[in-house]
């Protein structure tokens, strides 16, 4: 399959497939966080580190068009990497990010320091979801199973997402990648409004890493608050086969159709 991105220096060509559900032109917010988290973690570090954190702020909506990467590093050490990513198009800046980067240093834990398990069932053991339960182009890349509820359903779900297509040509998904792609469904995961009658656009995405995520599978664990007036908050938390590694947190911009 092609890849969502092709990446030649800093100009990106953007496949129709990184469309989202809220319009045709319109990125769904999963391509431009992985286009983040790759452009991120392709700066040099003085030490092998790791992403701890990853904040995106969507300042416009992302259009299914050319874009522009521009990084900085804000904070270099000997333990820490701040560094900024932004989004350009047609020179106008429609996302722009923060990544936290820390030094990966293996330390002898003790014995009760362990990953907090599941108690729910693996995505072997969970219902198949059509991708066209998602309503958007992008998902045709996205593999799902719902281990609690279902996705783009009122009440709480629990969902495994899957990246099951090239995001960016010649790399590879990375494991921070496949977390902020799920990362990004939290807004559709354990909805307490119907989609039929309300959008929730996300605003932003902030997605935090205890460790890095183990195999293809992520869970979204998830849970929404909406307030009386205009907003709300998208949470999940993240998981692998193995346990529970993050956390997720958008801002929701909530709107009757």
């Amino acid at each position: 399959m092609d890849p969502i991105f092709r990446v030649d220096g800093n100009k990106v060509v953007t496949s129709p497939d990184a469309a989202g559900p809220w319009h045709p032109q319109m990125q769904h917010g999963s391509a431009p966080a992985a286009l983040v988290v790759w452009a991120a973690e392709s700066l040099l570090t003085p030490v092998p580190m790791q992403i701890a954190r990853v904040t995106i702020d969507l300042m416009r909506p992302v259009p299914v068009a050319p874009l522009t990467i521009e990084t900085e590093i804000l904070r270099e050490g000997r333990k820490i990497q701040l560094c900024g990513v932004r989004l350009l198009a047609e020179g106008v800046p429609v996302v722009a990010a923060s990544v936290l980067r820390i030094k990966s240093q293996a330390q002898a834990l003790p014995p009760d320091v362990v990953d907090l398990p599941l108690g729910l069932p693996g995505p072997d053991q969970s219902m198949f979801e059509p991708a066209d339960n998602a309503g958007s182009p992008f998902t045709r890349c996205i593999s799902m199973r719902a281990a609690r509820g279902r996705f783009g359903m009122v009440g709480p779900a629990a969902i495994w997402f899957r990246v099951d297509r090239p995001l960016i040509a010649g790399s590879p998904v990375s494991q921070a990648m496949r977390a902020v792609v799920a990362a990004d469904f939290s807004n559709g995961t354990s909805s307490t409004l119907d989609f039929r009658e309300w959008t929730f656009i996300n605003a932003d995405l902030t997605v935090s890493l205890a460790r890095q995520p183990v195999g293809e599978w992520i869970l979204l664990d998830g849970e929404s608050w909406i307030g009386p007036d205009g907003a709300g908050l998208a949470m999940s938390r993240l998981a692998d086969e193995r346990g529970y590694f993050g956390r997720a947190v958008q801002s929701l911009v909530i709107e009757k159709r």
